[in-house]
């Protein structure tokens, strides 16, 4: 990071945003004091993940202690209602004390910022933040009612913005961030002054027009080598005596649940960490969304040893793998739990797209292709604006060629995977 002058002027201009008249901005510390019907309006017909943006979820994390103050995830919901108090706007934003749970890393920026202006009693932390608690799932953020006119749905989600930097500047926090936003969200940020950051996800995206028949039609559809690696994996978790069960919505036992949330936290055990999500949270949240999730677990004879779990949005035809957890260590499991069992369910299914989580390339030869996700900041500290502007400048060039190295390496035949 650049050094910044720290004397620098706070008084960051933003590009002026046309107001909608009769819409008030109201901030939410607490949950229950939104209208749930309400908010999963906004929600409904959002294409990017929308389970995970429901009010029921969203509680789920906030009433189990996982995403709460004393986690360092003050809830700050952002709502503008019209004269008549319907909501027809709104932003998931937590005060954040720290950066932990985001994918998106500016730990950077913030040791920047105190090395520079702690002496003057201005801190990174709190900072606002807009994203999905704990997961990098690309999707609307700035949620507005979906009838309204496409000009006056960019004039609310202006609306929406400047109501953060206002906040921002009224408690003097340090900075206003939305991860994993869609380009079109973006790039109105953009216009409104915030500064845009690129990055990369691996999506599996069924073929079109003529969708793959089953996983056997998929693995054809791909490169020889990636092929014969694909089958050499599977080979040996069935040669480890591995079976699956596959269970979705209400056949999804307390039992099951339990067994997966074991495996879960063993996943963070191993790396000497404490799992982000508690117990609390996995219970609530099969109560609150029974039908959107889909549980994978893997037995080795009678012994259950490993679960995966996909998030699913029926509607938009949309799969999320995000968590899993193994009790014992079997070569490959990971790659058939994570990976192969999702992909032949969903191709089962007629699911669209399926969404791996973040970063790595090893994706790439499993048939998930490289996709530009992209976050939108900004800083009260005009200093620390510029430095910053000239790193995402360079950094983004970097994430372009990235992209484009990756997409010379597509796994697929030519002309096999047509979307």
């Amino acid at each position: 990071m650049d050094r910044f002058d720290s004397v620098g002027a706070h008084s960051q201009a933003d590009a002026p945003d046309s107001m909608v008249p009769g819409l008030r901005a109201h901030w939410h510390e607490h949950l229950d004091q939104i209208p749930a019907d309400q908010w999963d309006e906004l929600v409904s017909a959002a294409d990017g993940g929308t389970p995970f943006l429901r009010m029921g979820l969203l509680r789920a994390m906030v009433g189990s202690g996982s995403a709460c103050a004393e986690t360092g995830w003050q809830p700050q919901f952002l709502t503008l209602e019209d004269e008549a108090g319907r909501i027809q706007a709104a932003c998931p934003l937590f005060l954040k004390s720290h950066s932990y749970g985001e994918y998106v890393f500016d730990w950077a920026w913030a040791d920047a910022h105190d090395r520079a202006l702690a002496r003057h009693g201005e801190r990174y932390y709190p900072k606002l933040l807009g994203a999905v608690p704990f997961s990098p799932i690309p999707g609307p953020r700035l949620l507005v009612q979906p009838g309204l006119p496409d000009e006056l749905q960019s004039q609310v989600r202006r609306q929406l913005l400047r109501a953060m930097v206002e906040r921002c500047h009224r408690e003097g926090w340090s900075s206003a961030h939305v991860l994993f936003l869609p380009e079109a969200e973006a790039k109105l940020a953009r216009q409104s002054g915030w500064l845009v950051r690129q990055g990369v996800q691996f999506h599996w995206q069924n073929r079109a027009p003529a969708p793959f028949v089953d996983f056997e039609d998929f693995l054809a559809s791909l490169q020889r080598d990636k092929r014969k690696k694909i089958q050499q994996e599977r080979r040996k978790v069935r040669e480890a005596g591995v079976s699956f069960e596959v269970l979705s919505g209400g056949h999804i036992t307390e039992a099951d649940w339990a067994f997966f949330t074991r495996c879960y936290a063993q996943t963070y055990h191993e790396r000497g960490q404490q799992p982000y999500l508690t117990p609390a949270f996995w219970r609530m949240a099969s109560q609150a969304l029974p039908e959107n999730w889909v549980l994978f677990i893997a037995s080795q004879g009678d012994e259950r040893v490993a679960s995966a779990l996909l998030a699913c949005d029926p509607v938009h035809k949309v799969a999320y793998g995000r968590y899993w957890g193994a009790l014992k260590d079997i070569s490959c499991l990971h790659f058939e739990a994570c990976y192969y069992q999702p992909l032949a369910w969903c191709i089962a299914h007629g699911i669209q797209r399926f969404e791996g989580g973040a970063q790595g390339e090893h994706k790439l030869t499993r048939g998930l292709l490289p996709v530009s996700t992209r976050s939108v900041h900004w800083l009260r500290h005009e200093g620390l604006r510029h430095a910053v502007a000239d790193f995402l400048d360079r950094e983004t060039m970097g994430v372009d060629q990235y992209a484009t190295q990756l997409d010379a390496r597509s796994p697929f035949k030519p002309g096999d995977q047509d979307t």
